[in-house]
């Protein structure tokens, strides 16, 4: 077990009854653009294509590849988080296991495919890398995959989301309530790849996808990032001053009607 992964969740809130459900409803799954190219980076399609997904959480990211895989398998070590993947996934060719990223326990160099989208940052990087290398096949890619917040919808609204994302980041640091990247920034993925020496080839890649957005998706988007709000308790005010902000923005701008949301993502690759 990780231990850093395991007192992590317990004081990031996303274990709080409810969370998990709002978390699968607004965040974003991966758009079809970057399941294109990690496709191609793989040089593997349907029918072989084995993807394992770490940090899978709700299951937004490992149900995404069902038309694309033979087999997708979600690793996600929080029950609640686990529970509503289950729920949510119709798909025969998809399941989940409930493990940490470094000990999944699924047989070795089977996989084409192992990603881990918006979640390395929660795993000590250097175990979760010998396993990923351990699962994957020769020639097979590991993917540490995330987008940039808080992705292009209209300046007015991302300046609003913006604002939350700061008051919450400064909150936590006051509070001494480090989120995952304090330890492990997303910006040093590559870099632990690089030093893992498990893969022949590592870089950095960028894509990005559309899809549709409106004032409550965005404002359920900011109540998805970071865990709930109660975590503060009543002593970080700002957080929901913040918060009322983007729901006042997003609701007088955006309204009712889809607008395009525009997701940028940074894959940090190696392959094996």
């Amino acid at each position: 077990m990780s231990a850093f992964s395991h007192e992590l969740i317990g004081r990031s809130g996303y274990l709080s009854e409810g969370f998990a459900e709002v978390y699968d409803s607004y965040r974003p799954s991966p758009p079809p653009e970057v399941l294109d190219v990690l496709t191609v980076v793989a040089g593997a399609e349907r029918p072989s294509l084995v993807v394992v997904d770490l940090g899978c959480g709700t299951g937004l990211a490992t149900r995404a590849w069902a038309e694309r895989a033979e087999e997708v398998v979600g690793v996600e070590p929080n029950p609640r988080m686990i529970e509503r993947a289950r729920t949510a996934t119709e798909q025969p060719n998809v399941r989940y296991v409930e493990a940490y990223a470094a000990d999944t326990g699924l047989a070795a160099g089977q996989a084409d495919l192992v990603t881990s989208f918006q979640a390395f940052h929660w795993m000590e990087p250097q175990p979760v890398l010998a396993e990923a290398a351990r699962l994957l096949r020769e020639g097979g890619v590991f993917a540490a995959c995330d987008y940039d917040v808080p992705p292009f919808v209209e300046p007015e609204v991302d300046e609003a989301f913006a604002a939350l994302i700061r008051a919450r980041r400064e909150a936590r640091q006051r509070l001494a309530l480090p989120a995952g990247g304090s330890s492990w920034p997303k910006d040093g993925h590559l870099g632990q790849i690089r030093v893992s020496r498990r893969f022949r080839y590592v870089r950095e890649l960028v894509a990005h996808g559309w899809r549709e957005t409106d004032a409550e998706r965005m404002i359920g988007l900011g109540e998805s990032i970071g865990g709930p709000r109660e975590i503060f308790g009543e002593q970080a005010p700002e957080v929901g001053d913040t918060f009322e902000r983007l729901r006042e923005t997003a609701t007088r701008v955006l309204g009712d009607r889809a607008r395009p949301l525009l997701l940028n993502y940074r894959l940090r690759i190696g392959i094996k």
